[in-house]
């Protein structure tokens, strides 16, 4: 049996997932491997290094500094998250990732991200800095819009909601049978066609691929999310989500209401403990 986590991305509705994290780690609660998607990975990683608590510290203290997001960076360098300090200062000064503990933890961490010239996902195993320093987890969560293409080995990535949102399929085709997903959506929610497509396509009009993915999306999630619900009602994975819809956009730079959405991901986590435990088979029973 290998026992994964999937983390769904959906920007700063990622507080949610922080929270969950940070109770999991907390009660040793351990996967063989985890798999994040925008969000998800920018996030997800830290569980591999486990530093409790890093996503909502850093988030909370640098939400408002001009220096790490906001339409100032974004006019300045094409990025709504800069490359430079959000990717670059933060991990490195300011807040430090343990690249150490990341790289000596057996437990595998992948990101995905979108090949906006093929239009397909890239599955990628992040293996640390010397596997292009922060390039992967920042082209995961490049939002399409408000972030420029991430090129790495010759590709041209996005982030990887636009092909795979929830990656589950994913995983068990790589061996992953016991599996606990992530979602930052209540249980009634359904995505709609995305509303700003004429956008996608005056701006990615050399990327067709990429607009057709973009153009369905809503029908490759509300799929994949009817994948994972038939997989929960049978006690296949076990599906961690929030009750109602998260009281904060997806850009949000509040730090109270980053704080809030987190302590709602820890208060859904530690009611469900105990099933997280006996999902994974590591209740002592």
């Amino acid at each position: 049996m290998k026992t994964g986590l999937i983390l769904e991305g959906g920007a700063m509705r990622g507080m949610f997932t922080a929270g969950v994290m940070d109770v999991m780690m907390e009660n040793g609660v351990e996967f063989d491997g985890a798999i994040g998607v925008s969000a998800g990975a920018a996030f997800g990683c830290n569980y591999k290094t486990r530093q409790i608590g890093r996503v909502i510290r850093y988030n909370t203290r640098f939400s408002r500094d001009k220096r790490y997001c906001g339409v100032r960076c974004l006019l300045r360098t094409g990025d709504m998250y800069s490359a430079d300090f959000a990717y670059g200062e933060v991990p490195l000064i300011h807040d430090p990732f343990d690249f150490d503990t990341y790289m000596n933890n057996p437990m595998e961490f992948y990101v995905v991200c979108t090949d906006i010239e093929k239009g397909e996902a890239v599955y990628h195993r992040y293996e640390g800095w010397d596997d292009h320093g922060f390039d992967w987890i920042r082209a995961s969560a490049s939002m399409p819009l408000v972030s420029r293409a991430v090129e790495i080995d010759g590709m041209k990535l996005l982030d990887g909601g636009i092909s795979d949102s929830v990656p589950l399929r994913y995983f068990e085709s790589i061996g992953y049978d016991r599996n606990i997903v992530v979602l930052t959506r209540p249980s009634d929610y359904v995505k709609k066609k995305n509303g700003i497509l004429p956008l996608i396509k005056a701006k990615y009009r050399k990327y067709p691929k990429m607009v057709e993915l973009m153009a369905d999306r809503h029908n490759a999630y509300n799929k994949d999310i009817a994948y994972i619900t038939e997989k929960e009602k049978r006690g296949e994975v076990l599906v961690i989500r929030p009750e109602a819809a998260l009281p904060i956009g997806r850009v949000d730079k509040d730090p109270e209401k980053l704080r809030a959405v987190y302590e709602i991901g820890r208060q859904t986590a530690e009611k469900l403990l105990p099933e997280i435990k006996r999902f994974l088979g590591s209740d002592g029973a």
